[in-house]
């Protein structure tokens, strides 16, 4: 029971010890930060404003061309719909490519009435501008 109490008393004596330096020195383990040295707070804010923003900016442009590719494909995904559900044309034979609200289309058909039927089915399409026709029938 003695030596523990020693061993306490030692511990004791330690943090005194170590608190008195601290206290006359100004160095060592201290309870309250240096003012001579760490970091700068006003620049770090500063810091971190700059890259909030420039994050934002970066996130807005990245919502903004995924938006736009999202909307292609929607557009896309209608018209290749409205071709699958038509009776004249052959879908799977043409290619729908979209560009904004330009839609061009690719492949073979097999009659110009399908062509036109196709490109009529695109047009038709809201949010459609302009279609390219690049459909090529068929020789028999």
């Amino acid at each position: 029971m003695r030596f523990i109490g020693r061993i306490l008393l030692l511990a004791v004596l330690a943090v005194v010890a170590v608190l008195g330096y601290n206290y006359w020195s100004g160095s060592g383990w201290t309870l309250r930060p240096s003012t001579s040295r760490g970091i700068d707070a006003g620049s770090a804010t500063r810091r971190g404003a700059e890259l909030t923003k420039e994050a934002a900016q970066k996130t807005g442009e990245a919502v903004t061309k995924l938006e736009g590719a999202v909307s292609q494909g929607a557009l896309t995904t209608k018209i290749k719909s409205k071709m699958v559900l038509d009776d004249h044309v052959k879908a799977r034979t043409i290619d729908v490519d979209t560009s904004g609200s330009v839609v061009t289309l690719t492949g073979v058909v097999q009659s110009n009435e399908e062509r036109e039927r196709a490109v009529l089915l695109a047009r038709d399409t809201d949010g459609v501008t302009r279609v390219v026709d690049k459909l090529v029938v068929k020789k028999p």
